[in-house]
């Protein structure tokens, strides 16, 4: 397989052919992760180091298991306990992991940007976990391969994307993402949380559910990122549940057999009903969850590849 990004940033540098890459091997480790032994050598002699400046319970947990199935060391760093809460820079804290000699670094964090400056301060691998309001991009890829194992292609489907725009990272990279792979992309939303200029996405724009989930194949519903907004953006959870949350009567102008998908974590009766997120027939939430893992393992194995061999442990 042929991957020869040095990083994985964002979905934005991506060629269409780099995600078919990522999803065909993320599909092997798919299988991996069923069987009764999971563990693969890919990493092995791999350093992994996870700084996580927002708290994380799912993505911060798959890139751990990840790395732990393909053979790195990995280490947790606590960054509301740095060096960073007394008085140290970005820099100086990468400056310093890079003295380490990581092999793999995982980072998110609430600036937009941030990300890609620490990839111009080290030798290692860098990967964005989430910067800001800006990117996303594992969750866009296990997003992808959800869609493309339930609907057997991600070329010209029908992807709605509803609740709060303005505010996700998820949204912008399944947009690219989605965009890159000619589908037909539809921002469901108050026209609050729309991001401006958005009419220049190549997107359709809706403030109607009805409307805008109008013969979609795939329904992917966003969080309330309540912590990123400083206003009244909303008028009450319960005026934004009656016309933004998605239910059955809602899902019902959608295509029969669409799906329903949710990044997490749910607030359940202000995005989606809580039957409709656990209904087997129709959710691929936890399977998005599962993916998340085979997506970031291929991803590391892919960057690890270009890193050339491990380096050999002194030995006395």
């Amino acid at each position: 397989m042929t991957y020869r990004h040095r990083h994985l940033l964002g979905i934005e540098p991506l060629a269409p052919s780099d995600i078919t890459t990522i999803l065909d091997l993320a599909d092997r480790y798919v299988t991996l992760n069923r069987a009764s032994d999971k563990h693969g050598d890919a990493l092995a002699g791999r350093t992994q180091v996870n700084m996580f400046f927002e708290n994380s319970t799912r993505t911060q947990a798959s890139f751990e298991l990840a790395g732990l199935r393909l053979g790195a060391d990995v280490m947790n760093m606590s960054m509301q306990a740095s060096s960073i809460k007394k008085g140290e820079t970005l820099i100086d804290t990468a400056m310093t992991l890079n003295a380490m000699h990581p092999d793999l670094l995982v980072v998110r964090h609430p600036h937009s940007g941030a990300v890609n400056l620490l990839a111009e301060k080290v030798n290692c691998a860098v990967l964005n976990a989430g910067d800001g309001r800006h990117e996303h991009p594992t969750q866009a890829l296990l997003d992808a391969l959800t869609i493309r194992r339930s609907k057997g292609r991600l070329h010209r489907l029908t992807v709605a994307i509803c609740g709060d725009i303005a505010h996700s990272r998820v949204a912008r990279s399944n947009i690219l993402l989605l965009g890159k792979m000619e589908s037909r992309i539809r921002l469901i939303g108050p026209p609050t949380l729309m991001p401006a200029g958005v009419a220049d996405w190549g997107v359709e724009v809706f403030d109607d559910m009805r409307a805008g989930l109008e013969g979609a194949d795939v329904v992917m519903m966003l969080r309330l990122q309540k912590e990123r907004m400083d206003g009244g953006f909303i008028p009450s959870e319960r005026e934004y549940y009656h016309r933004f949350g998605l239910d059955a009567e809602k899902l019902g102008y959608a295509r029969s057999d669409a799906i329903v998908m949710h990044p997490g974590p749910m607030n359940r009766g202000v995005e989606i009903d809580g039957t409709l997120a656990d209904d087997i027939n129709r959710s691929v939430i936890q399977e998005q969850v599962e993916m998340g893992v085979a997506v970031r393992m291929a991803v590391m194995d892919l960057l690890a590849r270009n890193l050339g061999k491990p380096m050999q442990t002194a030995r006395s």
